[in-house]
């Protein structure tokens, strides 16, 4: 007589792991519309003007990067961030976007074109940019924030 029992076994897990993943959560789509999400740049650009880099930093998700415009070095940890924007703000910047495309997928949208920054001292920086956002269950965060200056002078 053969013994079927490795083959039961064999077949009870499969069916066990199978019905583990019936079970599992499902993810739930947040809604956005293009409009809420160049919101996002809005509320990102208005917490610049109150020259508060917490408040800057407070759009981001705790796990995020930065690749900032007029830096070499990538920001990753919160104090990265809070510093690169300390020394930002100082020169008190203003934002507004040239061009923009916006993908939304389910719980991340991406928002990506051109911005130019006028300074307190009157100098302009024309520059691209991608700003990747999460839906982090209460608000959407900037998951990841790409800056670099534009390479033709305009």
């Amino acid at each position: 007589m053969v013994n079927h029992l490795p083959k039961r076994f064999a077949i009870a897990a499969v069916l066990f792991v199978l019905s583990g993943s019936a079970l599992a959560k499902t993810e739930t789509c947040h809604p956005a519309s293009e409009k809420q999400i160049a919101a996002l740049f809005d509320r990102w650009n208005d917490s610049l003007k109150t020259g508060d880099p917490q408040k800057v930093v407070a759009n981001s998700a705790p796990r995020s990067v930065l690749l900032p415009t007029v830096s070499n070095k990538p920001r990753v940890s919160v104090d990265e961030k809070l510093d690169y924007s300390k020394h930002f703000l100082e020169s008190e910047p203003d934002g507004t976007i040239d061009f923009r495309e916006i993908m939304i997928e389910c719980n991340t949208a991406i928002d990506a074109g051109t911005y130019t920054f006028k300074f307190r001292d009157g100098s302009i920086v024309k520059a691209r940019y991608t700003f990747t956002h999460v839906w982090d269950g209460h608000k959407w965060v900037i998951t990841s924030h790409y800056s670099s200056k534009m390479p033709e002078n305009q």
